[in-house]
């Protein structure tokens, strides 16, 4: 991993603490060297990305390089939150990965219409998470070239 792969932030938008700490734990389980910032629903989301409110600090709180979003969520969902994301041309580049329990064919579809990078379903299982954080963190930060995107 380069040095400023590895300094990319992953931001992860997801009402659900017990499901935070273990994708958090996951990360440290992959030993992944990326920063990872937490928000719990799509009105936090949208204030980090554009530094208001509590995340008004853009040195504390820098653009992701990489969104991990949740569907279902509080105040604002990710649905909303993806559509206000892609429509803007400052936030449109950043990869956005949904992480859901929602298997819904209509869900895929729609975020996939909206401008989604991947789906994936939310493993059940503490390994399996493990081995998924693995691979899409090889794949996010080994393989694919992401846009440098300034605020």
């Amino acid at each position: 991993m380069t040095p400023l792969k590895s300094s990319i932030i992953i931001l992860v938008a997801d009402d659900d603490a017990e499901d935070r700490m273990l994708l958090l734990e996951a990360m440290e389980e992959n030993r992944l060297k990326n920063s990872i910032e937490f928000v719990e629903n799509g009105e936090e989301l949208l204030d980090y990305l554009y530094n208001r409110d509590k995340f008004s600090d853009p040195e504390k709180y820098p653009m992701p390089g990489l969104i991990l979003l949740d569907l279902n969520m509080p105040k604002k969902d990710g649905r909303e939150a993806l559509k206000e994301i892609k429509s803007d041309p400052q936030l449109r580049l950043i990869p956005i990965v949904i992480l859901t329990t929602s298997k819904a064919e209509e869900d895929i579809v729609k975020t996939y219409n909206l401008g989604v990078s991947s789906f994936i379903t939310k493993p059940v299982t503490f390994t399996a998470l493990v081995d998924m954080m693995k691979t899409l963190t090889s794949y996010w930060f080994e393989l694919v070239e992401l846009p440098n995107i300034k605020k």
